[in-house]
């Protein structure tokens, strides 16, 4: 596979230094992505940065994964427009280990010579002193070759101007570029468009402190085809770590992609190779109600992130809340799992005690809950066909629950038309 190639028909190439083909054509070759530890997880808006990683091993060159435990404590001024707040020793070196952790997911650290690595600029900055590194690493970049950098440029013609700490960034990130070229043959630097000044800073210092030659591929940002942030949703991120965005979250956010975006994300994000996913889109034009890109898309991708197990959750998720799926579905879940099918669905607490003598269903929905405001509207919609409760549809305004049809001994699933789910909780 040539990883240049392999990244310009999936659309993801944006920047490439002279020279940096022709190095990766010659033989195996050590390369870096570096990922600042500002969260206890990545979020898929990583996840380009991680594919690269992962299409770099699988053409035969060996991938170096840095968590920055040293830049973390600066904080990357790239496009961002005011300062970032900055984390204390403690929370940077509890999110660097989630950061590793979940690295090692995505690439091979037992594959022989190009085996992956995972290394924490900490390290080597930890017994750096201030008047060392301004000595030996200062000296070679000039500060108008550093104020030329379109990140330095547009925070200090901004309003809120830009710090020291943040003003040094670009050394800092070069200076891992330097430290992994010499100690570890580390030759290219990948990472989004915005990198680009920070790494071409890191080639900088490599020719100018000891002539060496090192090179540089950026890829595209990914945005969304109406133009909004990828990544971002209503709610938030889309986390990569299942206590903070659950599987079936995950999973949904790639199905619920658009035509357009479908098409660009999964030669991006798929393993396949292009005939496959040419393959896909042919079959995806025959039937595109089917959406068989996002469905191919979002069961590969929750796989590789989470799990196969994940996957099958999802899906009878899926099934349960849009289709026809049974009740069965929630007795093999636990507690945590079940609140996390019901995620952002309206939840009420009832008394399992009230419920060992009965409570007709008007109620049930509109007095011990606020499923309906009234029970005068709860008796007409129940009337009128539109009411379930446990995937059963009730037909009778008196009919009356009992603890016995909890399912699990504790929830009541109510459904106000198709897709309005209410989670009753008895305590």
């Amino acid at each position: 596979m040539n990883f240049v190639e392999e990244l310009r028909w999936r659309g993801m190439l944006q920047d490439i230094m002279p020279g940096t083909e022709d190095e990766l054509n010659k033989g195996m070759v050590a390369g870096y992505i570096g990922f600042d530890p500002t969260a206890d997880s990545l979020h898929v808006g990583h996840l380009t940065q991680i594919m690269t990683l992962i299409y770099f091993q699988r053409a035969g060159h060996k991938p170096v994964a840095l968590v920055g435990g040293a830049t973390g404590m600066v904080g990357d001024p790239s496009g961002k427009s005011a300062e970032r707040n900055l984390l204390s020793e403690d929370v940077l070196r509890y999110n660097v280990t989630c950061l590793e952790n979940q690295l090692k997911k995505f690439l091979d650290f037992d594959c022989g010579a190009n085996s992956a690595e995972m290394v924490n600029n900490f390290d080597w900055f930890k017994n750096f002193t201030f008047l060392d590194f301004i000595r030996d690493v200062g000296k070679h970049i000039t500060v108008n070759y550093m104020m030329a950098k379109d990140s330095v440029r547009k925070r200090l013609e901004g309003e809120t101007g830009m710090s020291f700490t943040e003003f040094s960034y670009q050394l800092v990130q070069g200076y891992d570029f330097y430290w992994l070229w010499k100690h570890k043959n580390c030759k290219v630097q990948m990472g989004g468009s915005d990198q680009w000044g920070n790494i071409v800073t890191g080639t900088e210092l490599i020719r100018r402190k000891d002539g060496g030659s090192a090179f540089a591929i950026t890829t595209q940002l990914i945005k969304k085809a109406d133009g909004t942030k990828f990544g971002k949703t209503e709610s938030g991120a889309i986390w990569l770590d299942s206590k903070k965005t659950s599987p079936y979250k995950f999973y949904q956010f790639w199905l619920n992609t658009s035509d357009d975006d479908a098409k660009n994300w999964i030669r991006i994000f798929s393993l396949k190779n292009k005939e496959e996913i040419e393959a896909l889109e042919k079959a995806h034009d025959e039937a595109p109600h089917s959406r068989i890109l996002q469905k191919a898309l979002s069961e590969e991708i929750t796989i590789r992130t989470h799990s196969e197990a994940a996957l099958q959750t999802a899906l009878k998720t899926t099934e349960f809340l849009f289709g026809t799926g049974s009740l069965e579905f929630l007795q093999s879940l636990s507690h945590e799992e079940v609140l996390d099918v019901f995620d952002g669905v309206p939840q009420f607490v009832i008394s399992k005690d009230e419920l060992v003598s009965g409570i007709n269903v008007a109620d049930l929905l509109a007095e011990k809950s606020q499923v309906f405001p009234s029970k005068g509207e709860a008796k007409k919609m129940i009337q009128g066909g539109g009411v379930a409760v446990n995937k059963e549809k009730v037909q009778d305004p008196a009919q009356t629950f009992t603890a016995e049809t909890l399912v699990n001994g504790k929830y009541l699933v109510a459904q106000k038309g198709k897709k309005n789910y209410f989670l009753l909780i008895a305590e």
